[in-house]
């Protein structure tokens, strides 16, 4: 078993990863909470169909008295709508202020279970048990939590840290190719932060051939993690340091709200926000062109992308909304180097309205 330490003023805790871990849940559980046995798991009909039988048995054998709560599957079911219907369920099934919260499945129900624990009775504890190559690597780490508003992604959230992390590399074997691969976008998205190593295994990488080494999965989503995990804990929320993650993610989120969520995963808008972050870096001479066709290849060869029919200047009217925005000013994420990054804020508009135009054409 590999183990990561996350340490936060709020809470230090740590990610737990290894193949067949579901089937211990139960078992750590019980060392984290020792006679809390009122279990909430929020989770989604999909991942409820293929994996609740496994995690139930686990935690049953535990002692644990375990009710689940669904929602609907999908980024537009993330919104306040859902969490109050959450809550009201919790309400009705007797949750008290000593419940903990199990987010069970992908980014969404790891997001809108953890701000749903950190909103009912104004904080219960929450257990991110992450069902994605997405939420494995990067959304189930460092406590944040959030839904979307029609204006924009995550725009209403708070930072609550888990009391544990369980990630399970074995149950993204019944994961649908897409999902697999948009969240092998975010490890790759590692790579170019601060991991070259992590890079060049993603680089010409065979997504069939990852599906079948869980050896090198694990190692996969272990470097990321660990990225991620030393990030948060120097920079718990996101004032300094902790922005670096956010590569990809401008543009990024753009694309997702133009498209009113239905469009993209969220792992290929990140994809092509990195594209279009790498050609905003080339044209602003902070990258050189070879490094910027290696990040271009390596996003691409991935895998097909979704088309991009979003134009420049409506990704501009976005990105002011965006709360990557402060004061006014944009806030770029730019790679400098395979493996480094810097935050700028002078990135000139023509040089965004450029790099979104040069997606539609790349994905035509």
């Amino acid at each position: 078993m590999i183990r990561v330490g996350i340490k936060t003023p709020q809470r230090s805790y740590e990610a737990l990863i290894e193949n067949g871990l579901l089937d211990h849940a139960g078992e750590h559980l019980q060392t984290l909470l020792g006679n809390r046995k009122q279990l909430f798991v929020v989770t989604v009909p999909p991942v409820r169909r293929r994996w609740g039988a496994k995690l139930l048995r686990s935690l049953s054998s535990a002692d644990f008295a375990v009710k689940i709560i669904e929602m609907l599957d999908g980024e537009r079911y993330k919104r306040l709508a859902s969490v109050e219907g959450l809550a009201e369920k919790l309400t009705r099934l007797g949750a008290d202020r000593s419940a903990v919260i199990l987010a069970f499945g992908g980014g969404v129900a790891g997001d809108v279970g953890a701000f749903l624990a950190s909103l009912y009775m104004r904080g219960v504890d929450v257990v991110q048990i992450p069902t994605t190559v997405l939420a494995q690597v990067d959304a189930s780490i460092g406590g944040k939590t959030g839904v979307n508003l029609r204006t924009g992604k995550n725009l209403v959230g708070t930072f609550h840290q888990p009391l544990a992390v369980l990630i399970d590399p074995a149950v993204l074997t019944t994961l649908p190719e897409r999902g697999f691969r948009a969240g092998l976008y975010e490890a790759l998205k590692c790579g170019v932060i601060g991991l070259p190593e992590l890079f060049s295994d993603l680089e010409g990488a065979s997504v069939r051939s990852l599906r079948r080494d869980p050896g090198k999965l694990e190692r996969i989503i272990a470097q990321s993690v660990k990225l991620k995990a030393e990030i948060v804990s120097v920079d718990e929320k996101e004032m300094g340091l902790r922005r670096v993650l956010n590569l990809g993610h401008t543009v990024g989120h753009a694309l997702e709200a133009q498209t009113r969520y239905r469009h993209f995963l969220h792992g290929e808008a990140v994809a092509w926000g990195m594209i279009a972050a790498t050609s905003i870096a080339t044209a602003a001479n902070k990258l050189d062109a070879a490094a910027a066709e290696r990040i271009h290849r390596a996003v691409l060869g991935l895998g097909p992308l979704p088309k991009v029919a979003v134009r420049g200047h409506s990704v501009l009217r976005l990105l002011q909304s965006d709360k990557k925005t402060r004061n006014g000013v944009v806030h770029f994420v730019l790679p400098t180097e395979i493996g480094k990054v810097e935050i700028v804020n002078d990135v000139p508009e023509k040089l965004v309205v450029e790099a979104v135009d040069k997606l539609r054409r790349l994905s035509n």
